[in-house]
């Protein structure tokens, strides 16, 4: 049985890179009745056919895994913003990290443009709330390399807003990989298609995702969390969590709330709290169910 990483997924065709190269497979019914349907980003076992075509016989365990967009065991989870126009709204920032936090992925903030802007104001709120945070421009390469060093050998994606640069910093940060993703295309047949679909290139022993749905990265409630659950994807609130004066406290407006104390003090951002509060409203009436649709 060979092993490699499901590449992207079309028509019923999984791509599978690995040390023979990028294998095109077809997957029995099986999976359905066990992980469910193989994700780009997934760790599978196949065999290979006499023609160079394979089986898709089994899939390993999930590390992570998001709906929208569909892909699994993704390590990093970089949101990219700027200060610089079209400035990115903090909430689109938060409602990314939040996800990364809730499903185990690492978060990093990445501020593009600071040859325009050096977004100080988002720096500080992020470095506050124990975020890892770069500083780059992709038009000038500036902090580029220290975030390359930090994705090698990692599977990562980018989610940030229309105009940000977040195509220009991949490509700053891998001149070669609009050509990858073309090379990819071709062997797989991307011409033949008129929807993009998620798929993973390779960089510095890693993989970045390549998707439209990271573009604008639509983080309805599919991939978000139930509302007990949200206050730990706030990784500032934690010393403040269980010190509320009443059990089951929102922390969004109740009296002897000590998060909301802390936003007060200046010790947890405003802004980081006024998202936690968009976000709560948003998943208040979720049921448990909903997410397992």
């Amino acid at each position: 049985m060979i092993e490699g990483t499901i590449l992207k997924g079309i028509g019923g065709f999984y791509y599978v890179d690995t040390a023979e190269g990028v294998i095109e497979c077809k997957a029995r019914g099986r999976f359905r009745r066990t992980v469910g349907k193989p994700m780009v980003g997934d760790r599978a076992g196949l065999e290979l056919q006499p023609d160079g075509t394979g089986f898709l016989l089994e899939i390993g365990p999930r590390q992570t895994a998001l709906i929208r967009p569909p892909v699994a065991n993704i390590e990093v989870l970089a949101a990219v913003a700027s200060a610089a126009p079209p400035q990115t709204e903090p909430f689109l920032i938060d409602k990314v990290l939040a996800i990364a936090e809730h499903k185990g992925m690492e978060a990093l903030v990445v501020l593009n443009k600071t040859d325009l802007d050096p977004a100080d104001g988002l720096y500080a709120v992020y470095r506050q709330a124990g975020i890892e945070v770069y500083r780059v421009s992709a038009e000038t390469g500036e902090g580029v390399e220290a975030l390359r060093e930090r994705l090698a050998g990692r599977i990562s994606a980018f989610a940030g807003n229309s105009g940000v640069g977040k195509s220009s910093l991949l490509n700053r940060l891998d001149p070669a990989l609009g050509a990858k993703v073309g090379a990819i295309s071709g062997r797989i047949g991307r011409g033949r298609h008129t929807t993009r679909h998620v798929e993973l290139v390779p960089f510095m022993g890693g993989y970045l995702a390549d998707t439209p749905g990271f573009s604008s990265f639509d983080t309805e409630q599919m991939d978000l969390v139930l509302r007990d659950e949200l206050q730990y994807a706030f990784r500032e609130f934690a010393p403040y969590l269980g010190a509320c004066k009443f059990t089951g406290c929102a922390h969004v407006c109740e009296k002897g709330c000590a998060v909301l104390e802390a936003v007060a003090r200046g010790d947890i951002p405003q802004s980081r709290h006024a998202s936690y509060v968009r976000l709560y409203d948003s998943v208040k009436d979720l049921k448990e169910w909903e997410l397992k649709r």
